[in-house]
């Protein structure tokens, strides 16, 4: 597309927010399946929801200006769910997974919200009030959600996380007392693996 009116910059980047959600509805059931935590997992649970109407918002603009509810691949939304992608697939100790989900998702987030917040300006700038309205609750959605996992993460998830770190220090310590010497102590890895499986494959 030649980029050559404000118009068809509008387009490109409602067509690059639909792929990024419809990249989203695919990938947030692998977050929820690799969370521990049962309030992460709601949360994550109760955004797949909001995202789904997300996309509906989303092919209603489409609707409403007679173009097709038609998506460019969003490689900024591929990027980083590619990074998150290998926080699933790692062993480790589950509230420290739990941790780095909620980084990878609250990235998610704030994309989403700068994505939201010009597309937003964009419909007022062009005086469609209807697109501009849908386009602003998306975006109270978005920050609800990021408050939501820094809640989570503040509350108890990071927390949990952190104390695996001295964990893994005291058991290190009683190791070296009982044996006189240096004992490295089992990896999280191998004192988790019968806990916690991989992720099941990369987010899409």
């Amino acid at each position: 597309m030649q980029m050559d009116s404000f118009d068809k910059l509008y387009l490109d980047e409602l067509k690059d927010a639909y792929n990024a959600e419809k990249q989203l509805v695919k990938a947030i059931p692998k977050m929820v399946k690799a969370a521990t935590s049962p309030e992460l997992r709601t949360a994550l649970e109760d955004h797949l929801e909001v995202t789904r109407r997300h996309v509906e918002r989303l092919e209603e603009i489409f609707q409403d200006m007679g173009k097709p509810a038609s998506g460019k691949t969003c490689k900024g939304m591929s990027g980083i769910i590619e990074e998150g992608q290998e926080i699933l697939q790692e062993d480790g100790d589950p509230g420290v997974i739990d941790a780095g989900i909620i980084a990878a998702a609250q990235r998610v987030e704030h994309y989403e919200i700068a994505s939201y917040g010009t597309l937003r300006t964009f419909a007022q700038i062009k005086g469609d009030t209807k697109a501009a309205r849908l386009l602003e609750e998306t975006l109270n959605e978005e920050k609800e959600a990021d408050q939501r996992l820094t809640q989570i993460a503040e509350s108890s998830v990071n927390i949990e996380a952190s104390d695996v770190d001295e964990d893994e220090w005291d058991e290190d310590e009683d190791a070296e007392r009982d044996t006189g010497g240096t004992q490295p102590g089992r990896s999280m890895s191998e004192r988790d693996s019968d806990r916690r499986g991989k992720a099941d494959g990369p987010w899409t």
